[in-house]
């Protein structure tokens, strides 16, 4: 027995973050054992664990998922935990020691915020010498520069993080950073430097580009406190005694990116002024770091038919661009980022205003670079200006996200359903910096509350999000406080002060319950509970103020941003679905997530006041919107996805939507129409709902408007727009086309949950109890799924092979799954290749599945299902093919006995024997005369009838 993965509030070894109370996770691996009995948890103050502050004894009320001991923190003050687990085999383990250190005590700052006398620019260095009398045994350094800043002592950047202290709202708190510098300080002499620039704080940022969103000027404060080994200590505080000098940033900026004169070499030095920021909005970091998470080198260098030279990164990144540079003096290297190419030269008009640049002068010293106040993002880099050849081993992409632990993976038998979980995994990558942003690219970048919400539920899967957002979530309560209840469309709103959207307010109570739903520790819902209650409430008071129809019917929604479906004007962004009714829906559906939430966390009261606000909604949306025979009276696939998946129609009356949510389809040639909205479910409603071969003919569909579309087009990350490319290669639209944007990647939720069939379960959260319900399909050969969840790694594997069905899953340490095995019959399923009738498990079957329930273990699986489980052949199968096919051509001529004379409206006979196109678009073109009846029939013969892959 071992235990690993030993976190404090679901951060390893956390250094100076906001600390209000510990919470200790870990998981068990490497055992025989089943269930973990009892457990122990030691708090101490030395790594020996001879000062124990903390001991919880040997007791069964210790859970993995969450465990807060019973003790007072001191501020400042590192403590070291450690965790013995007792299982019912008789096995027991020690972990080794974690640690997690406490922040400043709030309100004992003594240093004061300085300002440089300079002449304001973008970037400043703060200088201070310090004389270390004696030996260091410990030092630390409690400090933020705003808006961005580097720290350095006697040369050496401290830390492996970047672009500190993020993004947040400046203007409710200030997030100060606690830096480790004992190494840093030798005895005798040392230098100081902190480099600090404009960032998000000062610089050109949000919707409207503004300068000087949150203050005028770059500031800092710090407090560097060492402790020598003879115990005494001396803390170095910033105040006027510092100074300033110039930066080698001569500009930077979010958007537009930096310029680095390595000439500078001015050793004047300026007085600092007292900054007059006060105390009052500095708070203990949140934030996970940003941090280089892995390193790229270009896969090309390219010269365009334009004479220029490109570099091809091969993946559309986030982050910097290192650089080994050996020029001449006075060499001005320059370089732009962009996302495509357009007739094979380079491009970024897509970024609009962004310049995303980066202009370096040399000193004439050999040199390795990197941007220190911005960040890109990109594939391509146009270099100009080096005197000597261009070469990819002398650039590396730095690929830069907020620090989370890698938690998911699916691989498949195709090779484009790979390429497309990995650009929603990059898309994540690129867009999790700091805030869940739109786009890492163009003039925007911001924290959008609908693109946050409507990916985070396959965010969860991915990596481990639990730290990354409990802090959007405290931005998001601090900014609504702002708005009365209402959720700003953008976290942090950087000058822009709107909110109320529906699907984009939910940012407020999705999110919450999606991490309670994966991690199981009732923390986050505590914390933000009071910020889903408020956004209910301030729908409510929307409502009431219309007349209280409990019907959402008033104010501004995005509704189902980008749809395909607004036939009356197809250049709009916004989706034919009626916003208010999508907003009517979501007021039913955050409703029952705050009774949800009030049930956790013991507030009963309010459990059943929003339990029934949510029924009462239901209620009127089924009065507004449903015919008493179940139509819906919104003829979009999305309203009835939305119907569908928040339950908003009659258990009885859910056929009718069913098969009408698939004629919708059917008519739209098996082509979706869903915006951001809609996406988000329309998967997972069909495989949910007797339709997974729906689903599965969405995710393969390789036309436009298609996720697998956008992959055969070269995208390496998750488009804006469905059509953001269009065939031609050419981009669709300037104005608004991000290549990097991630929430049509929800898709991914919908392999995890129905593909892998890797379901959490409400009652058990933090999947220490779960579904494994794989939803097989022929179009697809196998399919291979780990989840290393807060409960441990879960394998759920399954293989078509022969027309024969297997199952691989593996279950955690302490944890159980019920398994559905689908289209079987107990009688015929093989466990370990012996009959799962004579296992010992408990086993029973439910219609058309196998149950069977296990604990701790790996379980192998296989039978003949009982239904076909192969590829067939249909009205889109290619003409040729059908006709090649003895048993296939028979089928479509028992409809159509004249097929091989089928002649166009020019009485020109149908080359049928060697079309290329769908026999769909070959017979079903209107100047020959099949009807859509014919055609229907002709599909069903061939769903019949198995075809070579």
């Amino acid at each position: 027995m071992k235990i690993i993965g030993l976190k404090t509030n679901h951060r390893v070894n956390p250094l100076g973050f906001a600390m209000d109370k510990p919470s200790f996770t870990y998981q068990v691996v490497d055992t025989a054992a089943a269930k973990q009995t009892a457990a122990q948890v030691q708090v101490a103050s030395d790594e020996a664990f001879e000062q124990i502050l903390f001991d919880s004894g040997k007791t069964a009320s210790i859970d993995s998922l969450a465990y807060s001991p019973d003790m007072k923190l001191e501020p400042c003050t590192r403590y070291y935990w450690r965790v013995t687990v007792w299982a019912e085999n008789g096995e027991y383990a020690t972990s080794e020691p974690a640690w997690f250190e406490t922040a400043k005590a709030p309100g004992s700052w003594s240093a004061k915020w300085i300002a440089h006398t300079m002449e304001q620019g973008p970037a400043a260095w703060f200088t201070r010498g310090v004389a270390a009398k004696k030996a260091v045994a410990r030092a630390r350094a409690y400090m933020v520069g705003l808006g961005i800043y580097e720290l350095y002592i006697n040369g050496e950047k401290i830390g492996d993080e970047y672009l500190a202290p993020g993004l947040h709202a400046y203007d409710k708190w200030i997030q100060y950073q606690t830096y480790d510098v004992t190494k840093a300080f030798q005895a005798g002499e040392n230098q100081i430097e902190v480099w600090v620039g404009d960032g998000w704080y000062r610089g050109r940022y949000g919707f409207q580009g503004k300068e000087q969103i949150y203050g005028n000027e770059t500031a800092l404060i710090a407090e560097f406190v060492l402790e020598y080994a003879d115990g005494s200590r001396e803390t170095i505080v910033t105040d006027e005694s510092w100074q300033a000098k110039k930066s080698k940033v001569t500009f930077a900026n979010i958007y537009d990116g930096e310029c680095y004169d390595d000439r500078i070499e001015d050793g004047t030095l300026y007085p600092v002024r007292a900054a007059g920021l006060g105390y009052d909005r500095l708070e203990a970091r949140l934030s996970p770091p940003i941090v280089a998470n892995e390193r790229i080198t270009p896969v090309a260098v390219l010269n365009t038919p334009a004479g220029e030279t490109v570099l091809d990164m091969g993946q559309n990144m986030v982050g910097l661009l290192e650089i080994k540079l050996d020029e001449p003096a006075g060499t001005e290297v320059f370089l732009q980022f962009g996302e495509i190419l357009q007739h094979d030269n380079f491009y970024r008009d897509n970024l609009r205003s962004a310049l995303e640049e980066y202009h370096f002068i040399s000193s004439g010293k050999p040199v390795t670079i990197r941007q220190h106040f911005t960040f890109y993002g990109f594939r391509f880099v146009k270099v100009s200006g080096m005197t000597k050849p261009v070469e990819k081993e002398n650039f590396t992409g730095v690929v830069l996200h907020s620090e989370m632990e890698r938690r998911g993976w699916i691989e498949t038998s195709d090779p484009l359903i790979n390429r497309l979980f990995l650009n929603a995994i990059w898309g994540q990558k690129g867009n999790f910096v700091d805030v869940p942003t739109d786009c890492p690219q163009r003039d925007e970048r911001m924290g959008w509350t609908g693109d946050a919400q409507a990916f985070s539920g396959t965010a969860t899967f991915n990596m481990d999000t639990y730290a990354f957002y409990s802090k959007y979530g405290r931005d998001l309560a601090y900014e609504q406080g702002e708005l009365e209840g209402a959720v700003p469309h953008v976290v942090p709103m950087g000058g822009m002060i709107q909110g109320g959207s529906t699907a984009w307010g939910e940012a407020a109570t999705v999110i919450p319950w999606n991490c309670y739903l994966h991690y199981g520790d009732k923390e986050i819902l505590e914390s933000q509970f009071k910020s889903m209650k408020d956004w209910v409430d301030f729908i409510k008071r929307q409502d009431e103020a219309a007349g209280g129809k409990r019907l959402w019917t008033t104010g501004f929604h995005f509704g189902d941003w980008l749809a395909l479906d607004n036939y009356k004007d197809p250049k709009s962004c916004f989706g034919a679905t009626d916003n208010y009714f999508i907003a009517s829906a979501y007021y039913c559906y955050s409703a029952m997530l705050v009774a949800k939430a009030a049930k956790v966390l013991g507030k009963e009261e309010l459990a059943k006041e929003y339990s029934e606000l949510s029924d009462q909604v239901r209620a009127a949306i089924q009065r507004e919107y449903v015919t008493p025979n179940g139509r819906l009276s919104i003829e979009t696939q999305t309203a009835h996805v939305m119907a569908l998946f928040m339950n908003l129609v009659p258990q009885e009356q859910r056929p009718r939507v069913i098969a009408d949510l698939r004629e919708l389809l059917k008519k739209n040639d098996w082509k979706l129409t869903t915006g951001f909205v809609g996406t988000i479910y329309l998967c997972r409603v069909l495989s949910e709902n007797g339709c997974n071969d729906v689903a599965y003919r969405l995710l393969m569909n390789r036309d436009y408007p298609s996720w697998i579309y956008e992959v055969l087009m070269g995208a390496t990350t998750v488009w804006e727009r469905w059509n953001s490319v269009l065939p031609n290669g050419l981009i669709s639209d300037t104005g608004m086309n991000s290549l990097n944007h991630y929430a049509y990647g929800s898709v991914v939720e919908w392999m995890y949950r129905n593909v892998a069939g890797i379901q959490p379960v409400e009652d058990e959260p933090g999947f220490r109890c779960v579904r494994l319900a794989p939803q097989p399909n022929a179009r697809l050969d196998w399919v291979k799924t780990k989840l290393d969840s807060a409960a441990g790694v879960y394998v759920s594997e399954w293989k078509i092979e022969h027309g024969k069905l297997s199952f691989r899953f593996e279950v955690p340490f302490n944890a159980e799954a019920e398994i559905l095995l689908p289209d079987a019959r107990l009688e015929k399923v093989l466990y370990n290749g012996q009959p799962l009738s004579a296992s010992t498990f408990w086993t029973e079957q439910q219609g058309d599945c196998v149950n069977v329930k296990v604990l701790t273990g790996v379980y192998e699986f296989a039978y003949e299902p009982e239904k076909l489980y192969a590829r067939t052949f249909s009205i889109y199968s290619a003409t040729k093919d059908v006709i090649a096919n003895p048993e296939a051509r028979k089928a479509v001529e028992s409809v159509l006995p004249n097929l091989m004379d089928l002649r166009d409206n020019t009485n020109q006979r149908l080359p049928l024997e060697s079309s290329e196109l769908s026999l769909r678009d070959q017979i079903g073109n209107p100047f020959v005369g099949v009807t859509p009846e014919l055609l229907d029939k002709i599909e069903e013969l061939l769903n019949q009838i198995p075809c070579e892959k």
